[in-house]
């Protein structure tokens, strides 16, 4: 499948579908703290999509019942929304995709329930940091693969490791498109970026080892396999003539 190049229509409703993603993380924002369940946080995300005449993605995507991702702690990626309640101390990234008009917007952040000790905060710094770095590599005629070449790069200079079997993807007329975007690559290797593309960075970074494990029970639920903590950001990316704009990053909050 080729990469889709977007037209200036395509364009304005992607950007009009990634606001709202936007505005629904920074709408949840709120509930996130100690004794609310997981999944009380995505009726509260369904609700508000829908209350803004858009579709959450997920929901009924492969057969997922839910309208969000929620991962706390140890869940890189994927967590099913079920009937955990946030602890004070934790950190949880929430995943949210919008179908606006047939457009499609995809982003996630992470989030503190109560206090936080300096050891999460700074995975999760770390990893903010790590997804800026790999929008600046975003610009015509550079490669995707520089991308995850820098956030590797980063990561692993701060002690910490890149998550490889789960990548950032082309998204906007549908769910996921080509091309895919790994987050730890060669140098200078992989497509030319050109003008008109769009496509999640999603940067998964683990305070330990680099592999997950999916849990059995649901069958999404990601995990990383020693159990120590991992941290997400992402937002959606548009190449434009000369560099690029992130189009889910409304409140230049991360």
């Amino acid at each position: 499948m080729s990469v889709i190049i977007k037209s200036a229509e395509q364009i304005e409703g992607i950007r009009a579908s990634s606001k709202l993603a936007a505005e629904t993380l920074k709408y949840l924002e709120q509930f996130v703290k100690p004794g609310i369940t997981t999944l009380e946080i995505d009726r509260k995300c369904e609700e508000f999509v829908r209350d803004h005449g858009a579709i959450p993605a997920t929901k009924g995507y492969r057969g997922y019942k839910h309208s969000s991702c929620i991962s706390p702690n140890d869940v890189i990626c994927h967590g099913v929304p079920n009937q955990y309640e946030l602890r004070d101390g934790d950190i949880v990234n929430i995943d949210v995709t919008t179908i606006l008009g047939g457009y499609y917007g995809d982003t996630c952040k992470m989030y503190f329930s109560g206090v936080v000790s300096d050891y999460a905060k700074r995975l999760v710094e770390v990893t903010k940091e790590c997804l800026h770095v790999g929008m600046a590599q975003c610009k015509p005629g550079n490669k995707m693969g520089n991308i995850g070449y820098y956030i590797a790069e980063h990561a692993h200079k701060n002690g910490y490791s890149v998550v490889y079997e789960f990548c950032g993807h082309g998204v906007g007329v549908k769910f996921h498109e080509t091309p895919d975007v790994p987050h730890i690559a060669d140098l200078n290797t992989g497509l030319v970026m050109k003008p008109g593309m769009t496509f999640t960075i999603e940067p998964m970074i683990n305070a330990g080892k680099a592999r997950a494990k999916i849990d059995r029970k649901d069958g999404w639920t990601a995990r990383t396999i020693d159990g120590k903590l991992s941290a997400q950001f992402e937002h959606t990316i548009l190449i434009t003539e000369t560099g690029y704009e992130a189009l889910t990053d409304v409140f230049h909050d991360f």
